[in-house]
This record gives structure tokens, sequence and C-alpha cells, in this order.
């Protein structure tokens, strides 16, 4: 069940396949394995069941074994999203009752198939696929895939695969089910932010029911509400979700603010291997050297341009906020109703957040930080006594540089946030944006979008002399303080399970390009869905991704409020850069004080 608050345009997949299923067929989404032109891993599955019907056809001495019938049968269940019973498997197989019971105990104990109970149902089973009967039809798979190629192909190349896709022998297997149902009254409730990798999550949400044996309801909000909703949800006696997503800018303020439950305490941390995380996604889920939830989506600002425009122009991609500047205004020609960038610059939280990455890219941030090798420590926020560093050199150069890509922007600019910028971009009418990857779909996956194939990304540009960087983004899921106990446990399995490898390259598959995982990017079918993965592991390999131009502190939110309306009111001449610079740093200073006075944070 999908609630959601704010109306986001998205990308719907169109992607789906047809599966033979008591004489009629379907038209489902196919889970765990990559889309295009239809599932390879369903051709295959419709391409046995096909040879088996014709050899039935020539004779009943080609019956199939019932162990092989009742695997397809459960497979193709499986991605269908459908609950299967032993009866059903029974009655599928071909064999008599008798036959066909003990050839299921055979696959049953040869652990190719999983028992799960169904809660308040008695002695009663439900079948699912194991992990190992995934990753053996995977390998059977491929096998055929080689054998259709090699003898019917008409030219015999070793590049030549079924379907025309080549899979990694580590690739990452399917989604699975637990085999022990979480058991939650009412179902898992889950409140996340309207963007497109929570929203495929909800377009899956058969999928997860079943991986879970329960209902799942998510509610989904716009950015603001997000943050209102989830203060509101801290204050009630009981929370009304069981896992809440959390920006990653929230972590600070949600941590001190006992709004979140240390995840130490839920779940094995180990066991989630945060080796496989990016390290400024994985840090940034920590507070106080604790961490309180898991990256569910890890996303970084780029700069997104259109690579034909620049190419017919003879201009090189900008490095630096100045050659930006110079890019903007040779591509920006309002007769013809093409602008040279969109950015973020409506008021409050979307230019607060633009001051502070541009700040960043002149060399400072926002607050006092101490400096490493990288950039600035942000492990150690939680003991540090912050000065808002806005009303500074760097900080007028940001505003001076808003100040001249006004005039090489759109006109709707002031009103501009997250999605419009991607939009006029998607849609040819801004020769660059700044956007994080994980809206990339919205141009790389729509055939109707002139920047389809046609654009390259980069670092932020910088204006200070160095290495432009790329601040990460994103969101963790975590577990709210004010839970149920009796719900803890099953929350803390559901969100392993809604964070892991599988899952992450699940959502990707249906039109997310976020993840937060080493091992998903390098699966070789990930690669093949976008090339934003293989720039993202560049940044992260550069050590480019970074935290620190949005610090995590507690005030973090008044702060960007603070920045967003004084900027804004910049924009709109109503004020001086001086006026500007001395509001914001003024109302930042309030912010904090107050804060730590009141909630004695330090």
């Amino acid at each position: 069940m999908l609630e959601i608050d704010e109306e986001i345009p998205l990308r719907t997949n169109a992607n789906s396949i047809g599966h033979k299923n008591q004489g009629r067929l379907e038209t489902l989404p196919f889970v765990g394995f990559k889309q295009d032109d239809r599932d390879n891993m369903a051709k295959v599955v419709t391409f046995i069941e096909d040879i088996l019907e014709e050899l039935l056809e020539v004779s009943e001495l080609f019956l199939p074994d019932p162990r092989l019938k009742m695997s397809l049968v459960i497979l193709t269940r499986h991605f269908e999203a459908k609950n299967t019973t032993a009866t059903f498997l029974i009655n599928s197989s071909g064999a008599p009752y008798a036959t066909a019971s003990r050839k299921l105990k055979e696959l049953i104990d040869a652990g190719l198939i999983e028992k799960r109970a169904r809660k308040g149902l008695g002695n009663s089973f439900t079948m699912h696929p194991s992990e190992l009967l995934l990753a053996k039809y995977n390998q059977v798979s491929r096998r055929i895939e080689r054998l259709v190629g090699d003898n019917f192909a008409s030219s015999k190349s070793s590049d030549y695969y079924f379907g025309n896709t080549y899979r990694r022998d580590n690739a990452i297997q399917p989604l699975s089910v637990l085999q022990d149902p979480l058991g939650l009254a009412g179902g898992l409730r889950v409140m996340v932010h309207g963007d497109p990798t929570f929203m495929v999550i909800a377009d899956l949400n058969k999928h997860f029911e079943q991986a879970f044996g329960c209902s799942v309801h998510q509610k989904a909000f716009s950015l603001d509400e997000l943050y209102r909703e989830s203060c509101s949800n801290a204050a009630r006696k009981r929370s009304l979700f069981d896992i809440v997503a959390v920006n990653l800018p929230w972590v600070g303020e949600f941590v001190e603010k006992d709004m979140l439950i240390p995840l130490d305490e839920v779940v094995d941390v180990a066991k989630l291997n945060p080796e496989d995380f990016y390290p400024e996604s994985w840090k940034a889920a920590h507070w106080g050297g604790r961490c309180y939830g898991i990256p569910a989506q890890t996303t970084t600002e780029m700069l997104f341009y259109r690579t034909d425009l620049f190419e017919q122009a003879g201009i090189r991609p900008p490095n630096t906020t100045d050659e930006l500047l110079d890019a903007a205004k040779a591509l920006h020609d309002p007769e013809k109703k093409r602008y040279g960038i969109a950015w973020n610059a409506s008021r409050g939280t979307a230019l607060g957040h633009t001051f502070l990455t541009i700040m960043a890219d002149f060399g400072q941030p926002i607050i006092s930080l101490s400096k490493t090798p990288g950039g600035y420590d942000t492990w150690n926020l939680h003991s540090v006594e912050p000065k808002p560093m806005i009303n500074t050199q760097a900080g007028r150069k940001a505003a001076e540089f808003l100040l001249e890509l006004m005039k090489y922007s759109p006109p709707s600019i002031l009103s501009m946030a997250w999605y419009e910028r991607v939009t006029q971009y998607a849609e040819g009418s801004c020769a660059m944006a700044y956007g994080y990857t994980q809206i990339t779909p919205y141009f790389e996956t729509n055939e109707n979008s002139p920047a389809k194939g046609k654009t390259g990304y980069l670092a932020h540009p910088s204006g200070c002399g160095s290495k432009g960087i790329s601040p990460v983004g994103g969101y963790i899921l975590a577990i709210p303080s004010n839970i149920s106990p009796e719900r803890i446990e099953a929350a803390g399995r559901a969100l392993a399970h809604l964070t892991s490898p599988q899952a992450q390259k699940l959502y990707i598959q249906h039109g997310s390009c976020g993840t937060p995982r080493y091992s998903v990017v390098e699966d070789a079918e990930v690669q093949g869905v976008s090339p934003i993965f293989e720039v993202f592991d560049k940044l992260s390999q550069d050590d480019l991704i970074q935290s620190w131009p949005r610090p995590a502190i507690p005030e973090l939110e008044a702060i960007i409020q603070a920045c967003g309306t004084s900027m804004h009111d910049l924009l709109r001449g109503q004020i001086s850069i001086d006026e500007a610079l001395i509001r914001a740093q003024g109302a930042a200073c309030e912010a904090i004080t107050s804060n730590r006075r009141n909630n004695q944070y330090i």
C-alpha cells in the first residue's frame, strides 16, 4: 500500500515478462535479474517449459521428472511474487500424488526448496526457492544461453548469448524470502522520501510482502514534509512506523533528540558487511562512533552537461567555476528557449543546500571543522562546538557566483528545486544542471530526452584551485526509538533485508540510480543499466565524494533554512551580499547557541 504526500513525476517501468500460468498469459514485473527487452532468465524458464511441452506432445515417454517441473513452477511463481503451497507444487508436477510428495521432500532435504510457516494457520507452510536453487538455476540459465548461441546463432562468436546478455559468475543473486516470517501485526510500516529509489520499493511491494511474509505499507513525503513528519512521529508515545528514512544531514539532530535506536542494539552490525559500503555513506550513518541506520540510497551531486552541445560549440567540459560560467554564457540562448544551466534556487531548503555546496566549491565548510588530508573531519561532529563560517571570503565568493549563475538560468530559476532542475535538463531546455545521481533516470532511461546518451558527468567545478568534489547525499533506513518493543526484532530483520545487496540491485533494475555498496556497483548487470555507476565508483576511488559540505550537526537544518532565505532575498535583488551574509551568519549563530543551551548537546 502506497500513500504519497506530494505528487512527484516518476519514470514508469514498462518492462515486464509474460509467463504461462494455467493456460493464460500474465504480464507481471520480474524480480532479481536484468530487465532488457524482457528478462533473459524468464526467457530461459519459458524456453525450458516450451521444450518440455513439445517433447510431451511427441510422446508421454518424455514426461519430465517431477522435481524439474516443480522447480520450474516454484521459480516462476517466486518471480511473480506469488505464494506457493506444497499442494500446488504436487498438483503441477504431472506425477501421481505419492510420487510427487516424495520428490518434493527430496527437493526440501537437498536445500533447494524452503518451507516457511504461515502465522496463525497452524501446521501450514508456503514453499519458496532457496538461495541455493536460485544460484544453481542461474548457472543452468547461462549454460543454456551459451548452448543456444553455439548451436543456433547465425554467427558463432564468443560474445553471443541468449538475449545478447553477459553475466559474471559472481552476479548478485535474486532477492530471497525470510524463512521465518516477520509476523508484524498490521504489517511492516515504512516512512520514506518520495524519490525514485523509494518509489521503486513501492512498485515492488508484492515482492517484499512475499519476502517478509506480511503486508508492507509505505508512506512517502516530500523532503520538507518528511522532516516535519519525522519530528511529529518522534513526539508520539508510539511510533506509527517501524522503519524511517533519514536524510544524511539530519542524522546528528535525530540522534541527539533520541529519535533513533542505535543499530547495534538490534542487529549484528558486523554481519552487514560494513566494508561493502562506500566510506562516506557508512560514516554518515554514525554519530558519536555508533551506527544508527543502514545506508539505503547513496547518491552524490554532480554537474550534468550535454556532450553534444559542448562539442558543437567547441567548449571543453568545465573544471573550474570560471569555466562553468563561460560555458553557461556561451550556450545560453533564451530566444531559442535554451538556457545555460539549471540548479536549486527555490527559497528555503533547496537554495540553502545549493549555497552550502557552492561554498564547498570555494574550499570551505559552512562551520569550522578540522582539516584532514581528504578535506575536513566529520567523524567527530558529536564533540564539536561549531562556529558558523558564512560571512567569510568563501561565503562572499559563493554568493557572487550564484548572482552570476542567475544570468544564464531559466526565467523560473527562483522557484526551481530538486526535480524541476532535472526536468528542464531532461527536456533539453538547459545545457547543464547540478543534480544528484539518483535522478539521472529522468533522462538516461527516457527515449524522448535529448540528453539520453549525450550527458557527461563531472564533480562540482572548483573555485579554489583544487580538485572539484561531489557532495554525498542520500538516506539511511533506521528504526525509531519510540517503536513498540515487540516490533523491534522484526524491524531489524526487515531493515537488513531492504538494504541487502540483493535488494539494492533490484532497486536499480527497476529504475533507481543510487546505491551505497561496492558489490552492487561491481555487478555486471548493474553496470549495464547506466554509465553513472562507473562514474560514481571512480569519484569514490579518487576520494572526491565528501560529506563535509553538509556536516550533519543537530543545527544543520536551521542553518540551511537561514542560508536559503537570505540568499533568495539576495537573488531577488532585495538585499545586498553584505546583508545576506550577515543575516545568514546571525541566524546560524542563534540556532547553534539556542540549541546547545536548551539541549546541552556537548
